[in-house]
Parts: structure tokens; C-alpha cells; sequence
């Protein structure tokens, strides 16, 4: 499956928020993390999301009110 990249602002998620989504299970979207990065100082989070496509990754954000500042496909080293 595809991956995807995208940062948004933290606003009120928590880091313990960030890890427990970090094991959630595929949304009704078809995306699930691979990763989330987060800065809490600077107010960003990057999520690194296996997903059908952009679409998906931008619903997937939607569903719980975050716009992405950008969504990018990427390919990672890690399996």
C-alpha cells in the first residue's frame, strides 16, 4: 500500500493522544500510521500513513476536524 506524509498543527492533541492513534486500526478510509512525529514546542505533527491514496489520507484528517498544511507520497526504507 501506498505512503503517505503530511503535517498539520498539534493543537490539542496530546503526545499520549499521538500514541495511541499511533496503534489504531484501519479506518473506514483504509489508512492506518506508520509513524507519527511530533514537535510539541513548534506546534507540528508529521504523520506517516499507509493509504489507498491522497484522498484517503486527507479524509482521514478531516474526520477529525485537521487541515494539512500538505500531503506527499513517499517511499520508506523501513518495511
Amino acid at each position: 500500500m501506498p505512503k503517505y506524509i503530511d503535517t498539520h498543527d498539534m493543537g490539542s492533541l496530546s503526545p499520549e493522544m499521538l500514541k495511541k492513534l499511533q496503534n489504531a486500526p484501519k479506518d473506514k478510509f483504509g489508512v492506518t500510521h506508520h509513524d507519527i512525529l511530533f514537535n510539541k514546542e513548534k506546534n507540528k505533527v508529521f504523520c506517516v500513513l499507509n493509504a489507498p491514496n491522497k484522498e484517503a489520507v486527507d479524509q482521514h484528517h478531516k474526520q477529525a476536524g485537521i487541515k494539512c498544511e500538505w500531503i506527499q507520497e513517499v517511499e520508506s526504507t523501513r518495511t
